[in-house]
């Protein structure tokens, strides 16, 4: 009988999806670390700082007051209009704060949509590089995510005339867009923007947009898809701008075509959001001044990687337009981004994500550095890049 139940216990065909290979490299650091060596992280995307005061204040004063249960399944509605004034403040935007759902970090609010929208089969076109879990999700959910290669004439973006040409060589149904960029760090232009989100509509494609590193702009100002269509999706968390990646917590708008399905599967799959991180979340609003200061520290954080990596031997790298990220070129070094990251990190001490993450054709010849940690650290990276890649 137990042999039996041991042959029924193997992984189904839809959980068969890459890992999310950041997350390896984080364990591989922490694993040196446990040995007594000194790491710089620059792998993760993940703030140095924590949560705001504002935010943490606020949930010791509401675990005082306790118990804390369930809430709505779409959010506490204080954090769901406050989410949408911020779009006033933000965008010049009058969202309904009925379109706005509070989710479990940009992760569930990714698989709600994609559930939501999406049928097992569906085409939906991803530009590469690009975040992983797009990819994967997709997969995982029967969906067949089409790879779109972005090169420097597009700066990096997807365009709609090359958006168009996949769609009809074999229908999209959806596509998902992403400014500022991750793994690159690379924005669209407003214009640019719009095109793209005209020409997905006006061909009947669904536009999801990844807006959770809205605010760390440094080229120019993000633009909301909200802003420009209340058919997209638009997703974005409190994870980035705001610190408080720990929390999971993020927020969606919905159009209200979608609001239905998204709220029935909320309740199905999480109930609802921890209460503590929109308690948390809702506060963090009040902190622009800190919030600020610390985006400032990012910003002094990549004039450092700008100056000194190609001092360090990593000069070629693309447009470093906004959140925390710089994506470089190690092409001169390897044609083996993880091997080339494997070793950086055992002898130089140094984390970084091999490109082959975020882009499985051309992967191999990039590397993501993360600078959202603090100003020594990222003079530290630079040098001990520098003697390891001159070594």
């Amino acid at each position: 009988m137990l042999e039996r139940a041991k042959g029924l216990l193997h992984p189904s065909v839809r959980s068969g999806i890459p890992p999310f290979i950041v997350m390896d490299v984080m364990a591989a650091a922490a694993r040196l670390e446990a040995q007594g060596r000194r790491i710089v992280h620059m792998e993760v995307g993940q703030p140095a700082a924590g949560a705001p005061a504002a935010a943490i204040a606020a949930v010791r004063a509401a675990l005082a007051d306790g118990p804390h249960g369930y809430t709505a399944t779409l959010g506490v509605p204080s954090l769901r209009q406050r989410i949408a004034t911020a779009y006033a403040e933000w965008h010049q935007i009058d969202l309904d704060p009925e379109r706005v759902v509070v989710t479990t970090g940009s992760s569930a609010a990714f698989m709600l949509a994609f559930l939501a929208a999406f049928e097992p089969g569906d085409r939906v076109a991803v530009a590469v590089p690009g975040y992983p879990p797009y990819r994967h999700i997709l997969s995982a959910l029967g969906c067949e995510p089409v790879l779109i290669e972005t090169d420097a004439t597009t700066r990096w973006s997807m365009t709609g005339d090359m958006l168009i040409a996949r769609h009809r060589a074999k229908p999209l149904k959806g596509v998902i867009i992403g400014s500022p960029a991750n793994p690159t760090g690379t924005m669209m232009e407003p214009n640019s923007l719009s095109e793209l989100i005209r020409t997905a509509e006006d061909a009947g494609i669904v536009v999801l947009s990844d807006e959770i590193y809205h605010g760390l702009d440094y080229a120019f100002e993000a633009r909301s898809a909200a802003r420009l269509s209340s058919h997209a999706i638009v997703v974005n968390s409190f994870s980035k701008y705001f610190c408080m990646t720990g929390w999971r917590i993020g927020w969606m708008v919905v159009p209200p075509s979608l609001l239905r399905a998204v709220e029935c599967l909320q309740q199905n799959l999480a109930i609802s959001v921890p209460t503590l991180s929109q308690i948390a979340a809702q506060a963090a609003f009040d902190a622009h001044a800190e919030l600020e200061s610390i985006k400032h520290g990012y910003e002094d954080n990549r004039r450092i990687l700008l100056d000194g990596l190609p001092r360090a031997g990593l000069g070629s790298f693309l447009p470093v337009d906004g959140a925390f990220y710089l994506y470089a070129d190690i092409s001169r070094f390897s044609d083996d981004s993880f091997g080339f990251a494997t070793r950086m990190l055992e002898e130089a001490g140094v984390a970084a994500t091999p490109g082959i993450d975020f882009d499985p054709i051309r992967g191999r010849k990039f590397l993501r550095l993360c600078y959202a940690g603090s100003r020594e650290e990222m003079h530290e990276a630079v040098e001990r890049i520098g003697v390891w890649l001159k070594g």
